[in-house]
Parts: C-alpha cells; sequence; structure tokens
C-alpha cells in the first residue's frame, strides 16, 4: 500500500482549498460552475453539497443567493469551509458527515451535489448508499449531480507526461483499466488516494438503478486537460473562451466521454 492509499492521509498532505485555482483544474472549477448554473432551480432553493470539501463550490453556490449545507468526511475541509477569512458569504451549516448516512430530514433538499463521493467510494455497495441517501434527502424533482472520475485518466495521464513510465505507474494503470479500482502505491500525490475510475455508461447506470429519472452523462473537461498548449491557451480571455467553448462542444461526444478527467451525472428525483 502507498503512503496516499488513506482518504483522510492524502488530504491531509494535499490543500484541496487552493486545487481549483491552479494550473488545468481551472478549467473543472469554470465548467462545474457553468454546468451547475443551467440547471439550478432559483435561488433561495436549498443545497446540500455532500463530499463538498473544503467549501470552494459551496461558497458560489451561497454568494449566489442559496441556503447551503456542507457535508464532508474529513474534518480539516469542514474548517475549512467554516474559516470566517474567506470573505465569501457564510454556509447555513457545514459538518462531519458521511454520504452514505446523512443527517437529513427525507425530502429536505432542492438540489444534492456528490462532487466527490461516488469516487471515492470504491466498493459498489457504498456508492448505492450514498446515491440512495441523496434520492431520500431530495424534494420530488430535486437535481442531482453526482461526479465520476474516467477510468481511463491515468491512462491519459502517463501518455501526456515526457520520459519513460515507472513500473508503479504501469501497475497502476494496468489495474484502473482492468478494474476500475485505483490504489496509490507509491508516495506521490500526484496519483491520488483510493478510490474508483467509472466508465462513462457505467456511472449512468448507477445513477438510474439508484431511481432517479433524466439522467443526462457530460464530459467536463473534454480532453483539454491533457493539452501541452493548455496554459497558453487558458493565459488570455480570448483563450479562455475557447477552451470552454469547445470543451462545451465535445461533452455529449460519446465517443470522447472517457477522455474527460471527470464526468457528470444529472438527474432528478421522479415527482
Amino acid at each position: 500500500m502507498g503512503r496516499y492509499d488513506d482518504l483522510q492521509s492524502f488530504y491531509a498532505a494535499c490543500d484541496e482549498s487552493a486545487r481549483l485555482a491552479t494550473g488545468v483544474f481551472r478549467l473543472e472549477l469554470e465548467r462545474t460552475r457553468e454546468l451547475l448554473a443551467a440547471r439550478l432551480p432559483p435561488s433561495p432553493a436549498v443545497v446540500l453539497d455532500v463530499g463538498g470539501g473544503p467549501g470552494v463550490h459551496a461558497r458560489w453556490l451561497a454568494g449566489l443567493g442559496y441556503e447551503v449545507h456542507l457535508v464532508d468526511i474529513v474534518p480539516r475541509h469542514v474548517e475549512q469551509a467554516l474559516a470566517k477569512d474567506t470573505g465569501g458569504p457564510p454556509l447555513a451549516s457545514a459538518a462531519v458527515g458521511d454520504a452514505r448516512r446523512l443527517v437529513r430530514a427525507d425530502s429536505s433538499v432542492d438540489v444534492a451535489l456528490l462532487l466527490g463521493p461516488l469516487y471515492h467510494l470504491p466498493e459498489p455497495g457504498d456508492r448505492r448508499a450514498a446515491l440512495a441517501e441523496a434520492l431520500r434527502v431530495l424534494r420530488p424533482g430535486g437535481l442531482l449531480a453526482a461526479a465520476g472520475i474516467s477510468r481511463f485518466v491515468s491512462l491519459l495521464g502517463v501518455l501526456a507526461q515526457a520520459g519513460r513510465p515507472t513500473p508503479d505507474a504501469l501497475a497502476i494503470v494496468d489495474e484502473d483499466l482492468c478494474t476500475g479500482r485505483h490504489v496509490n502505491t507509491t508516495d506521490s500525490l500526484e496519483w491520488f488516494t483510493r478510490a474508483y475510475f467509472h466508465r462513462p455508461e457505467e456511472l449512468r447506470a448507477e445513477v438510474t438503478d439508484a431511481g432517479f429519472g433524466e439522467v443526462d452523462v457530460v464530459g467536463l473537461e473534454g480532453p483539454f486537460w491533457i493539452a501541452a498548449a493548455f496554459e497558453a491557451l487558458w493565459q488570455d480571455e480570448t483563450g479562455r473562451t475557447t477552451a470552454m467553448r469547445w470543451a462545451r462542444a465535445v461533452e455529449r461526444e460519446e465517443s470522447l466521454l472517457g477522455v474527460s478527467a471527470h464526468i457528470l451525472a444529472f438527474a432528478r428525483k421522479p415527482d
């Protein structure tokens, strides 16, 4: 087992609060916000951000007038989300909690965000439990947004790098491709932590089987997260606009869904 195979140790070693402001993760941030904004009900709807980390998305939503409640299993993230020096509007609440056992009444929220839990739950039964809880707490007609990491992210990441892959890298990619069960056998944060990587059709099936309707799966970044010229493209307004336009153009292209580092499933609780 690698040093960062455990969720708590991984997030103790890296600053998740700063990640979305760096590198290609800026595209992840902007695309997530764009896709959410197109589907959210009007504020002040109630949003439950499950696995919301240090509150980057939650603070943005609170700033738009939503009543946002954040839950995360990492105490450090909850502390960061509650920090008073963030400069943003306050959250309605933030607490340590488990996506599989939400402390929330039935049919009490308009939007359930699962932008992290599904890929942090390698066992199918745990993912089913998290989706069942999201369905339970949503009001009829409520919106689910659930993120997965692509089955092919390790392969594409290795191919985008210069130089010969290490034996550890080769073994990780082989296991990811074969089973989707990602285990970091190294001491490098770059290889993430224990996780599950979805095929796009698998994420769609899990959400559908949980009882949701109107399931729509889209690619978040498209192929641009591995583009050698990403920084040059993103450095000015024209380049950023182009990257967003191209990512938007291929978000439902079935042949490219798995090339996106993240895939998002949007769905509704039936009335």
